[in-house]
């Protein structure tokens, strides 16, 4: 049915975008999706920095970016000063390099507090989109396009959805938790 289909699609929308927002958070080891949201202002316009620079991981904990053009290397250089990653860049004509510091104890349970946050964000999106499509079978119930007790099964079928995309959000948090705590 096609309500089923679509709160299906919305709800692995939802843990996908979970799964970039926790890509970005930063643990002890050096990962290059560190810095996928980062955008560079490059001759005025915002742009994605995998389109002005390549990122490697030549050491365990140091990222380095070299700028496909001298120019772009200012603008990378603001942009990571300016986002929340808390690392000093390092440059050496157009390569910079970052390193990452440890975790202090402190650090890691901010960052603990925001992956709960954001795993609680996903569940309230796939409620949401639980609600919404409960909401259309209740008016296809209405003007008799399903009986109620289609409606009744197809609303069993996207609870078991919902249970099953919260859970994975929760899955997904505490991968990432354990991850962040391991020393």
């Amino acid at each position: 049915m096609e309500t089923i289909k679509n709160s299906e699609l919305g709800m692995q929308k939802s843990i996908e975008a979970l799964k970039k927002n926790f890509s970005g958070i930063r643990t002890g080891r050096a990962n290059p999706a560190l810095l996928d949201n980062l955008h560079v202002d490059y001759y005025g316009s915002a742009v994605p920095l995998k389109q002005v620079a390549s990122v490697s991981v030549p050491e365990p904990r140091l990222l380095q970016i070299t700028a496909y053009d001298k120019t772009a290397v200012i603008g990378i250089e603001k942009a990571i000063q300016a986002s929340d990653l808390g690392l000093t860049p390092k440059t050496e004509g157009s390569v910079i390099r970052l390193v990452l510091p440890e975790l202090s104890e402190q650090r890691r349970k901010d960052l603990t507090k925001i992956i709960k946050k954001e795993a609680e964000e996903a569940k309230v999106v796939i409620r949401n989109i639980r609600r919404d499509g409960m909401e259309e079978l209740k008016a296809k119930k209405t003007d008799k396009s399903i009986t109620e007790d289609e409606q009744k099964l197809w609303d069993k079928k996207i609870q078991e959805l919902t249970d099953k995309y919260c859970a994975e959000a929760d899955h997904l948090a505490a991968v990432k938790e354990k991850e962040i705590l391991s020393i």
